[in-house]
């Protein structure tokens, strides 16, 4: 596992020692889900916990807020035993689980947000200044007293996020929180967690498919697969050492390219106004001079060549790949 982050004795916001969860079947082999996840957040954090589908993200977020009970190991929120303190360590977590799950469809929107901020204790005076400001930040004013389930996906998910901020909690379990948001709100959204944490000292810990949210406004990521981690550590050193070059080749006129793409690394290609647009991963220069002799051999015009940073999702399949696995 790649991990530079050295473990101290202060209190952490989040902190999973060991976790397993194994689910029984009726028939075969028992399937465990989790199988020795460790790690831990300080207060304030924003940490990216990524995966391939199926590699035990949703499984060990619910383990966390308390909505699946581990086979083994041990949590703790905020220095509070999650497992034998379950109600008193989840009063300080909030959470948005798979999308838009955790709404109420027959509850109008506003009443979705009262309903979640009384169960934290808070009045329905205390968090209108909350609900009016929320109603703004998720263009839902007009739809305040629509029900829920009359809601599109992308403003039902705006309203399942609006839930979880409007318990007033320290720390925020996000999964897949831009599902269904067009781009403009996801781009707000991006905006706002950063707020959340650099400005409000909230921890987040926060699973995507979406690796622009996750490079955005994670400086820290965990990588699992198969329940393991198999990455801890920052973006920047995660970057360091898996620096691949990325080029993005923009070529005169529509070409198939076979020859190329058996001989490299093309991780994408796409004709665009009469252009043929390609990116390639090259190891060294001399693949790359290699590849612009093979456009000369055939006479096809390069217009131009772009060096392109390293993404988190080239780093996030360069670690899956690492460990055997492709998604």
């Amino acid at each position: 596992m790649i991990s530079s982050l050295k473990v101290s004795s202060i209190t952490y916001a989040l902190k999973v020692d060991n976790l397993e969860k194994t689910y029984t079947q009726w028939r075969g082999e028992p399937t465990k889900a989790v199988d020795g996840v460790s790690f831990a957040m300080e207060e304030g954090e924003v940490v990216g916990f990524l995966g391939p589908n199926g590699a035990g993200k949703t499984t060990t977020i619910k383990c966390i807020c308390g909505l699946v009970e581990p086979t083994a190991g041990k949590i703790s929120i905020f220095g509070i035993d999650a497992l034998k303190d379950t109600r008193k360590a989840v009063k300080n977590t909030s959470a948005v689980l798979e999308g838009n799950r955790n709404i109420y469809w027959r509850l109008t929107t506003r009443e979705n947000l009262e309903f979640f901020a009384g169960l934290h204790g808070r009045s329905k005076k205390e968090v209108e200044p909350e609900i009016i400001s929320l109603l703004e930040r998720f263009d839902l004013v007009e739809k305040e007293n629509a029900p829920a389930r009359k809601l599109s996906r992308g403003m039902q998910q705006k309203l399942a996020l609006g839930c979880a901020l409007i318990r007033g909690t320290d720390f925020l379990l996000l999964d897949e929180p831009t599902l269904g948001l067009d781009v403009k709100t996801s781009k707000e959204l991006r905006r706002f967690i950063l707020k959340l944490a650099e400005e409000e000292g909230k921890t987040i810990l926060l699973s995507s498919h979406d690796m622009n949210v996750v490079e955005e406004v994670c400086e820290r990521v965990i990588i699992i697969n198969k329940g393991k981690v198999l990455a801890d550590d920052l973006v920047e050193n995660l970057r360091n050492v898996f620096n691949v070059h990325l080029y993005e080749f923009i070529i005169k006129g529509k070409h198939r390219l076979q020859r190329i793409r058996d001989e490299h690394n093309v991780t994408d290609m796409r004709y665009v106004n009469g252009k043929t647009i390609m990116k390639v991963v090259l190891n060294d220069s001399n693949s790359f001079y290699e590849l612009v002799d093979q456009l000369k051999e055939k006479n096809i015009e390069l217009e131009k060549v772009k060096n392109l940073d390293t993404h988190m999702e080239e780093i996030f399949m360069n670690i899956i790949e690492e460990n055997g696995v492709v998604k």
